[in-house]
């Protein structure tokens, strides 16, 4: 059995969307679902809804509100709930620490301070050292059964995001898709005519590289079925086409030693914000 899957609520719909996402996947795994509060401002609205009137009972309320839903919905899951002694940033990267992935909402909702409104969840997800899933609200009812999508360098294949993604499609029992996007040469910007040729000459080594690095994976994984798509341009934009038709993406991030902001890489800060599915953010060095 695996540690816990923890689990940042803050009284938004994204963040109910990643409880439900975290119980299923807790399934998935055989561990259970641990839900945190870590202190963020409650708004009047929110306050006249619990009975004591405080930010700690109407926090205590809606993790127990969360975890008896989770249960129901899911008989045999083991949810437990705990208000974080410190603020959202360290309280959440310490939970996170004693876990074996951490789950936000990907978006705050209205006057709600969720944990990605501003900085704390882009700043928590910068510096945690666990890999976090951040789930948008529309992907609880609505996300596809699709294929595992993971974005890989050639140049530099990194194992723990590769082998987190291979290990997300065999538990899901669906095939991976591995995207790689070689960005044009300065020379491309001389002109279109340049383009094509580029195409044409560097996508057949591209692709053998690219079978080259999966195949101890593939090896590994053998009942998992793994697509390679070599692409030219952006790979955020290619990334984000990629997740419409998947049921999670998957990308690396630098791991950074500072907690002045967030370290997540122009790739990973464009997929979160426009991926219509789940992203995971796999830290590496």
């Amino acid at each position: 059995m695996t540690r816990s899957i923890v689990v940042g609520l803050d009284g938004t719909e994204q963040a109910e969307a990643a409880a439900e996402w975290a119980a299923e996947e807790a399934l998935l795994r055989g561990t259970d679902v641990h839900l945190v509060h870590a202190g963020e401002p409650v708004p009047e609205a929110a306050l006249s809804l619990g009975e004591g009137g405080s930010a700690e009972s109407w926090a205590g309320e809606m993790m127990a509100r969360t975890a008896g839903e989770l249960r129901e919905r899911h008989p045999g899951l083991s949810v437990s709930s705990r208000l974080l002694p410190s603020g959202p940033v360290p309280g959440l990267v310490a939970a996170a620490e004693e876990s074996d992935l951490l789950v936000l909402g990907s978006r705050a909702l209205g006057g709600v301070a969720g944990y990605l409104l501003g900085s704390v969840g882009l700043t928590v997800a910068g510096v945690v050292e666990r890999p976090v899933v951040l789930v948008r609200a529309v992907s609880a009812a609505s996300t596809p059964r699709g294929p595992v999508v993971v974005g890989a360098d050639v140049r530099q294949p990194v194992d723990s995001v590769l082998g987190f993604a291979f290990e997300e499609a065999a538990r899901r029992r669906t095939p991976i898709l591995v995207v790689y996007v070689q960005q044009l040469p300065l020379h491309a910007g001389m002109g279109p005519a340049m383009v094509p040729d580029f195409r044409l000459s560097m996508a057949p080594e591209i692709q053998r590289s690219v079978d080259v690095m999966l195949e101890p994976w593939r090896a590994k994984y053998p009942d998992v079925e793994a697509v390679a798509r070599v692409a030219v341009g952006s790979a955020g934009l290619e990334l984000v086409a990629a997740a419409r038709e998947a049921s999670l993406v998957v990308v690396g991030r630098r791991t950074r030693r500072s907690t002045l902001g967030a370290h997540i890489g122009s790739v990973a800060h464009a997929v979160l914000h426009h991926s219509p599915v789940p992203v995971a953010l796999v830290p590496h060095d």
